[in-house]
């Protein structure tokens, strides 16, 4: 039973600490910006809508077209309320680094809602109907996103317009935002939830806990679990 307990104190604690502790760095931010950005305009290219620029003529019509897909329209677009999508990431705080940054449940909170649904009563210190809300980091994380992108507007049109070669994320990054030294979310990769054997040794220990939960639940159901109980 004190196992269990102990358990369960790690996992609130390090879902509480963790959000006190780690803000995203700059290196994040202009990570998943470019990643939204690039989902959005992605979204959207492949239209075929042509689009009428210019001076209107005397028969209603505009002197000029233009590709969708080319426009400016396209990219003011996909710029309206891009760092809003930040706010769908949550915090998989079991990863390390930028991919601790990601949309979808975490394993841990994963752990925590079994919990819940099998009546054992868990504080993390909010109500249970916040526990899906921004956290701290993420709204964070939307606020630099908001401020870089107003910064780098330029370089962003600089590149939509002549540069869609490169990679966003290395133009905006790598080039102009970071420097040299700052650029190490940059090479980080996700590979899945079995990419290494942390996370296979992370599943196998949430596993292990289920089912130590399964043994217990008749007889914690109805108390509470918090920080203060040890």
């Amino acid at each position: 039973m004190k196992l269990f307990r102990l358990a369960l104190l790690c996992f609130c604690g390090f879902v509480a600490a963790e959000e006190d502790e780690r803000l995203p760095n700059k290196c994040e931010v202009c990570k998943f910006l470019t990643v939204e950005l690039q989902e959005a305009l992605e979204k959207s290219g492949r239209s075929k809508e042509v689009l009428e620029v210019g001076e209107v003529l005397d028969s209603g019509k505009r002197r000029g077209k233009i590709k969708y897909n080319m426009s400016e329209t396209r990219l003011t677009e996909a710029l309206d309320n891009i760092c809003e999508g930040i706010l769908q990431y949550n915090v998989h705080a079991e990863r390390a680094g930028s991919l601790r940054y990601a949309k979808g449940t975490s394993q841990t909170m994963s752990t925590l809602k079994n919990l819940v649904n099998k009546g054992v009563k868990v504080d993390l210190g909010m109500p249970y109907e916040l526990w899906d809300e921004p956290s701290v980091e993420v709204s964070d994380m939307k606020k630099q996103c908001e401020k870089m992108l107003e910064e780098y507007e330029e370089v962003v049109e600089e590149w939509y317009f002549h540069h869609q070669d490169q990679r966003l994320e290395n133009f905006l990054c790598g080039d102009h935002v970071l420097k040299t030294s700052d650029q190490e979310c940059l090479k980080e990769v996700w590979k899945g939830d079995m990419g290494s054997e942390g996370e296979a040794d992370e599943a196998t220990s949430n596993s292990a806990e289920e089912e130590r939960v399964n043994d217990n639940t008749k007889e914690e159901k109805g108390k509470s679990h918090d920080a203060e109980e040890l």
